[in-house]
Parts: structure tokens; sequence; C-alpha cells
């Protein structure tokens, strides 16, 4: 079954209340539980806290910029990778890469809050978007969500991954928010898991990927693929661009993770020029799934600024990282 078609099942399974049973069978599931093991104790984890990145990043443009022009509200949600787990610095974190580029694009200042939490799975959206909407602070103009790896690890059946996620989405749209999505990562190029866990994780983290990006597209928002942990430089140096623990990002990594994302940030607000990209239309389902195997690859709803709910989608790759080719429309296998 083409990796389309998958995405779309997941999709539609999470849309209209589906089982949402996994894609393997349990007895497979059962062959990779000593693999599964074994790279758990190898992994490990971070167990320190991530920096907090919360405050006003680009203040010195207040002094020059539009009159009156209010600061930009930036939101991060979703697991350890959008908290910044594993490395010591504020300024090495996602969200503070992001806030200072966005800032320096908009030429405004940008006012962060993240309250993405490590260890979590995509069932813990729902409390992060109250910590957003419910209090006293007024909406976000955007917000970024990263999110999916948990959700694999921990086996939650794709399309109550996929639910979670959309009704998180769902919400802040309704509530004024433009919201960009960095899709589950690709599993698969964490060093310490070996065959056959690699290909199944590989194979599981881009079927999550290819319907988040269905459910976020058909709700207005916007997506971009993470792929092989933001990008081909993951699996060439894993030493350099993976912290301690081998399993989160180093500050080189979380690096590369935020100039794939910083493009589409912009572009949901209107401060990042189109025509600086490659891009094709494709019906949903196949741009998500090109996209799951190409990292740093855009995903929107064709239509005026990506808001438009339909069948068709822009598959764009932004020129700022290095201006690879976009993914080829007729991927389809899943690998």
């Amino acid at each position: 079954m083409s990796r389309a078609r998958v995405a779309r099942r997941i999709a539609t399974a999470a849309a209209y209340g589906g089982g949402g049973a996994g894609l393997l069978g349990g007895a497979v599931i059962g062959l990779l539980l000593t693999e599964v093991q074994l790279a758990r104790r190898t992994v490990g984890g971070s167990e320190a806290a991530p920096p907090t990145a919360d405050g006003r990043y680009g203040s010195a443009f207040a002094a020059y910029g539009d009159a009156g022009a209010q600061p930009v509200r930036l939101a991060f949600l979703g697991d350890s990778t959008a908290a910044g787990q594993g490395v010591h610095r504020v300024g090495e974190t996602p969200g503070a890469i992001l806030a200072s580029g966005l800032a320096a694009v908009a030429e405004r200042p940008v006012d962060l809050v993240n309250v993405a939490l490590p260890g979590a799975c995509s069932d813990d959206l729902a409390r992060q978007v109250g910590l957003l909407l419910d209090g006293p602070d007024p909406v976000p103009d955007v917000c970024v969500i990263m999110i999916g790896a948990n959700d694999v690890t921990h086996r939650m059946p794709p399309a109550d991954s996929v639910r979670h996620l959309a009704a998180a989405v769902r919400r802040l749209r309704d509530a004024g928010a433009e919201v960009v999505v960095g899709t589950c990562p690709d599993l698969g190029t964490i060093e310490p898991v070996y065959q056959p866990l690699r290909w199944v994780a590989r194979r599981l983290s881009r079927q999550l990927a290819a319907a988040q990006t269905i459910a976020v597209i058909e709700l207005g928002g916007r997506t971009v693929s993470l792929g092989q942990l933001l990008g081909p430089e993951f699996a060439a140096n894993p030493r350099e661009m993976f912290g301690p623990d081998s399993y989160h990002p180093s500050a080189t990594g979380y690096a590369t993770a935020a100039m794939a994302i910083l493009p589409t940030l912009c572009a949901a607000l209107g401060v990042w020029p189109d025509a600086d990209s490659d891009e094709s239309v494709l019906p949903v389902a196949d741009a998500a799934a090109a996209a799951a195997g190409a990292s740093g690859t855009e995903v929107a709803a064709a239509g005026s600024g990506g808001g438009h709910r339909g069948r068709w989608a822009l598959l764009r790759r932004r020129m700022a990282s290095g201006g690879e080719r976009r993914p080829e429309a007729g991927v389809s296998a899943l690998t």
C-alpha cells in the first residue's frame, strides 16, 4: 500500500473516530520487543530540565520599527524536542532560535512562551493548548507544534495520535492563531536503534508524519517535514547532530531544525517571500507522502495564504537552507 493511501487511511480514522489500530500486526510487534528493550537501555535519555526560553527577543527592533507595532506572540507546544531537551543554554533551544530569527525577518520584537513538555505524547496537547488559551494572556499570533516521536515509541495508535493533534490545531485556529507543525521525525536515524527495529521505526515515523500533514492541512495549518530528524545531516553526522544521550538533538541539531522551520513560520505571518521557493501542487495525500520522506519540505493548503481547505496542497522546498530540490511528486513507496 502506498504511503499516501496509508496516510489517508490513518487521517480518515482519526477524523471519523476509527479504532486506530496499528499498521503492524501484534505478532510482528512481539518479535521486536527484545530490540526495543535493548534500544531503550542503550539510548538512555537526558534527565536535565531544558532551559527556560520564555521572554522577549529582538527588543532592539522596537526602537526603529513601525510606530505602535505590537510584538509578535509566538508559542511552542509539543514534546522534548520542542522544549529543547539536551542543551544547556537558552540560545540553543529551538524556541529561542526561531524567536530571534522571526524578529530579524519581521523587524519586530517577538514574545515567546513555551508550554512543551518533555516526554509528552499527542494526548498532552489539549492541556498545553489550555495553558495558552484559557489564561489572561492574548492568543498567540503563531504556534509551532513539534510532536510524534513519543507516540511512536509508546505505540499510541496512529489514528489516536492524529486525532489529538487535529483537535489542538482546530482549537488554535478557531482562536485566530496561525499553526505550523513540525511532523514526526524519522526515528530510524537514531544510532543505537538496530535492525529490524530501525526499519520499523522509520516506517511508522513516516506513516505518522504523512497522516499528521493531511490532518493539519485540512484545518488550515502548515507543516514542515522533520524527516531524518530535520535533515540528512543527522544521518551523515550523528556525533555532531545528536546530543550526549544520542537521542535528542545537539545545539547544532536544534539550529538545523530551526532553520528548516523558520521560512514556513515567517510565511505563515506574511513576512517571507513565497517567490523564494520551489513548489508544486499535488493532492493532499500525495503531498503529505512526498514530504514525509524529504526533510525541510513545507506543505500548505492550495489557496490564498495557505488557509483554504480542499483536496489540493502546495508542496514547497524553501530556498533559505541550502536550496535543495523539492521531493519528486511520484514518491509513494513505503521505505
